[in-house]
C-alpha cells in the first residue's frame, strides 16, 4: 500500500459500479484513499456487449493492476465475423483483430472481475442513487434516494452517458451529449446457430441485425443498430425500448425474427443512442467526472473501456501526486488525458455510415470492400491505426 501521511481529501465517493468506478476505486485504495462506491442498479449490471484492449497502454493497465491473468481466462477468443446474406450464406468477413483487440472480453465478465479485486476494501451501496451534491470548503454533502446524507470530500462521476453526477454538477444532458444518428440494443439469446468463436451480421438500409457466440459458445448475443433521429423514451422503461425494436425491425429477414421473440424472455436487455460526450472541463469544484461521463467514444470507437480503465489509473495517480489537493490533481488529470481522450473519440466518428449503410448501394460498396479485404496489402492498416491512437499516451508510475 503507497500511503502518504499529509493526504488531502481521502474519503471520496465513486457514483457507478461498472467498468470506470471500480476501477478508480482500486487505484484510490492502492493510494490511500477511501472509495466507496453507489450504483443506481441493486447488484452488478451482467451482460452487455464485448469490450476489448489493445495495445500497451490498456494491457499495462491490467497489468499493473494484477488482473490481466483473470481478464485472459474470461476472453471471448472471438474470431471473424461475418456478413450474411437473407438465407444466411457468407457473404464477407471482417478480421478480428479489426475489432477485438488483443483481448476482448463481456462487460459484464469484467465488471465482475474489478468489482471481486475491490470489494474486500471498498464499500459498495446497491440500489441507491445521488439526488443532490451541496459543495462547501470543507467537502461536499451528498443527498441520496433511499439512504441518509453523507459527508464526502470529492465526488466522481463514472456513471456513464447519462451520467447522473454531471447533470448535478455540470448542467443538462443536452448540453454534452452528440448524438451519432444511430440506436443500438443487445440482449443475451441462445446460440441456436451453433456458432463457434465467430458472429454473423445481416444489413439492410439503415439496419443491422447481428449475433454472435459468447462464453465458450455456450449462448450468444443479439445485436441491432438503426439509424434513426432523436428518439423519445422512458429510458427506464425496458419494455418501451423493447417495443421500439420489435416494430423497427419488423419484416427484417434472416434470423432476425426468432431473435425478436427471444428478446421478450432476456434476461437482459441495454437499448441506448450511439452518442458521444463533450463537456469542456471534467471537473467542478470537488466534482470530477470519468470516462464515459467525461467523453464517451461511442461504442463504435472500440475504445470507450480502455479509455476508462487508463482514465481511472491517471485520475487516481494525479490526485495521489498531488497529495490529494483536488484543484491540482483534477487540472494534471484532464492535462494528461484530453489529447488522448479526443483520438480515441475520432474513432468513433463516420463510423456509422459503413456499418449501417443508408441505401442498398452503399450497401452493395461496402460488401464488395469487405470480400476484397483479406487480399488487399493495406489490409493491416486500420486495426494498427486504432492501436496506434490506443497506444499515444505514455503512463507515469505514480509511485507505486
Amino acid at each position: 500500500m503507497n500511503t502518504t501521511p499529509r493526504l488531502k481529501n481521502k474519503n471520496i465517493l465513486i457514483s457507478g459500479a461498472s467498468v470506470a468506478g471500480p476501477a478508480l476505486a482500486y487505484w484510490l485504495r492502492r493510494h490511500g484513499f477511501t472509495p466507496t462506491v453507489v450504483e443506481r442498479a441493486p447488484a452488478l449490471r451482467d451482460g452487455g456487449y464485448a469490450v476489448d484492449f489493445r495495445g500497451q497502454a490498456h494491457l499495462t493497465v491490467l497489468d499493473r493492476m494484477g488482473i490481466m491473468a483473470d481478464v485472459k481466462r474470461a476472453q471471448t477468443n472471438m474470431g471473424a465475423m461475418w456478413y450474411v446474406n437473407e438465407a444466411g450464406k457468407k457473404l464477407a468477413s471482417l478480421p478480428a483483430d479489426l475489432f477485438s483487440g488483443d483481448v476482448e472480453i463481456l462487460r459484464g465478465d469484467l465488471a465482475r472481475i474489478l468489482y471481486d479485486a475491490t470489494k474486500d476494501h471498498t464499500e459498495y451501496i446497491f440500489g441507491d442513487s445521488i439526488t443532490s451534491i451541496s459543495e462547501d470548503d470543507d467537502g461536499v454533502r451528498v443527498t441520496f434516494e433511499r439512504g441518509a446524507p453523507r459527508r464526502f470530500d470529492l465526488v466522481v462521476g463514472a456513471d456513464g452517458l447519462h451520467s447522473n453526477v454531471r447533470a448535478l454538477a455540470f448542467g443538462p444532458e443536452s448540453r454534452f451529449v452528440n448524438e451519432l444518428g444511430l440506436y443500438c440494443a443487445i440482449f443475451t439469446t441462445a446460440n441456436h446457430l451453433g456458432l463457434d468463436h465467430t458472429g454473423h451480421a445481416y444489413g439492410t438500409p439503415g439496419k443491422l441485425a447481428a449475433m454472435y457466440s459468447a462464453r465458450q459458445n455456450t449462448e450468444a448475443k443479439a445485436m441491432f443498430y438503426f439509424g434513426s433521429p432523436p428518439l423519445s423514451y422512458d429510458r427506464r422503461d425496458i419494455g418501451q425500448q423493447k417495443k421500439i425494436l420489435a416494430e423497427t425491425f419488423a419484416g427484417v429477414g434472416w434470423e432476425t425474427p426468432r431473435l425478436l421473440r427471444a428478446m421478450w424472455d432476456a434476461p437482459d436487455f441495454y437499448f441506448d443512442s450511439v452518442s458521444q460526450v463533450h463537456v469542456d472541463g471534467w471537473s467542478r469544484g470537488r466534482a470530477v467526472l470519468l470516462g464515459d461521463a467525461a467523453a464517451c467514444a461511442s461504442p463504435l470507437s472500440g475504445m470507450g473501456t480502455g479509455l476508462a480503465m487508463v482514465g481511472a489509473y491517471v485520475l487516481a495517480g494525479e490526485l495521489a501526486a498531488a497529495g490529494g489537493d483536488h484543484r491540482t490533481g483534477f487540472a494534471r488529470y484532464e492535462e494528461a488525458m484530453r489529447d488522448y481522450t479526443r483520438g480515441c473519440q475520432k474513432q468513433g466518428e463516420g463510423v456509422s455510415k459503413w456499418m449501417v449503410p443508408e441505401s442498398r448501394f452503399i450497401a452493395w460498396f461496402m460488401n464488395q470492400n469487405y470480400k476484397l479485404l483479406p487480399y488487399v496489402p493495406w489490409k493491416g492498416l486500420i486495426a494498427k491505426g486504432v492501436r496506434k491512437t490506443a497506444e499515444a499516451i505514455t503512463l507515469k508510475t505514480y509511485g507505486l
